[in-house]
């Protein structure tokens, strides 16, 4: 007996998550780059390394993970999946954001769309597109696990509202594009965090400000006060009066700091910056904007259960 059949069409042949996939796969993998990179080791050797990097502009800026090119000599070279290569210079990195920017001598490159990471919901579709292992153009697929989640980076930091996806991320996939099903980037992929569990910077309105920085200044500046403290409940008749319920506790002031000259001391309950409510560090570190720094800032703090207001003048944040 012999079974006659038309072959399937395209259509048929890929169901709805397939399609999204594929086209995602298509659309974006033009804009992302294999970068290769030399380090500095102990006794003057030098250690090959790399990672991926995303195309932002036409004209060869391109966004990816400051830790891939920390420690480098500011070059390298960027492979694309046509087979393209070029050497890249490094203009700007943020190691408190894991972010850094990339200049290729070239035009006419297909720029990646930044999409928006504020509207991203748990359980929607993500594909991640990198270079793990140093295979490039590889994609992976999966969903945003959570969001909000806190990732330290070297620098002392937290990067703040990082996206955690089970899209596979492997090494070299760091610096490579998460993209949403409509192949916006909404993260670059920063953080192989367990099996199973990777992270990526968010791509929002603070990242853009960041972003926009390093390819205008070479750095993103931000403002220092000089303290280390942590979130704490309002004592109850504070909390009734003011309508909230926490504040940042001041736990130690550092010798010298702006902190210190304003008179803040520690068991200080900051609850506001400039009539901005602030509940948690992050919070304050947000504030903590370069616009601020040389400018006087006005605290509204709590101590011994009064409320005072204590003028403050931020400094610059060094970075080592």
């Amino acid at each position: 007996m012999q079974f006659i059949s038309d072959p399937p069409t395209e259509s048929e042949a890929l169901d709805a998550y397939s399609q999204a996939v594929t086209s995602v796969a298509e659309r974006l993998a033009p804009s992302v780059a294999s970068v290769k990179v030399s380090r500095r080791v102990r006794g003057g050797r030098r250690l090959d390394g790399g990672g991926s990097a995303v195309v932002i502009t036409p004209d060869g800026f391109l966004l990816t993970s400051a830790h891939v090119v920390a420690r480098t000599d500011g070059s390298g070279r960027a492979a694309f999946t046509d087979g393209h290569e070029a050497e890249f210079e490094v203009i700007g990195s943020d190691p408190l954001s894991d972010l850094a920017v990339l200049r290729l001598d070239s035009n006419g490159l297909t720029a990646a769309r930044l999409g928006d990471a504020e509207h991203l919901r748990v359980g929607q579709l993500v594909v991640a597109i990198g270079s793990p292992l140093g295979f490039g153009g590889s994609v992976t697929a999966g969903v945003v696990s959570a969001l909000g989640r806190s990732l330290p980076v070297p620098a002392g930091r937290l990067v703040e509202n990082v996206i955690q996806t089970d899209a596979a991320l492997n090494p070299g996939n760091s610096g490579g594009a998460l993209a949403d099903a409509a192949a916006h980037v909404v993260g670059i992929n920063t953080a192989v965090a367990g099996q199973g569990l990777g992270l990526a910077v968010p791509i929002d309105e603070a990242t853009r400000k960041i972003v926009g920085a390093l390819m205008t200044e070479g750095r993103f500046r931000r403002a220092y006060i000089g303290i280390a403290g942590g979130s704490r409940p309002l004592p109850p008749r504070v909390a009734s009066r003011l309508g909230r319920s926490t504040a940042i506790e001041v736990v130690e002031v550092v010798d010298g700091s702006p902190a210190q000259n304003a008179g803040l001391r520690p068991e200080d309950l900051i609850v506001e910056v400039d009539s901005i409510v602030v509940e948690q560090v992050n919070d304050l570190q947000r504030l903590m904007a370069g616009e601020l720094i040389g400018r006087s800032a006005t605290l509204q703090v709590i101590r011994g259960g009064r409320s005072i207001s204590v003028e403050i003048v931020p400094a610059e944040l060094e970075v080592g």
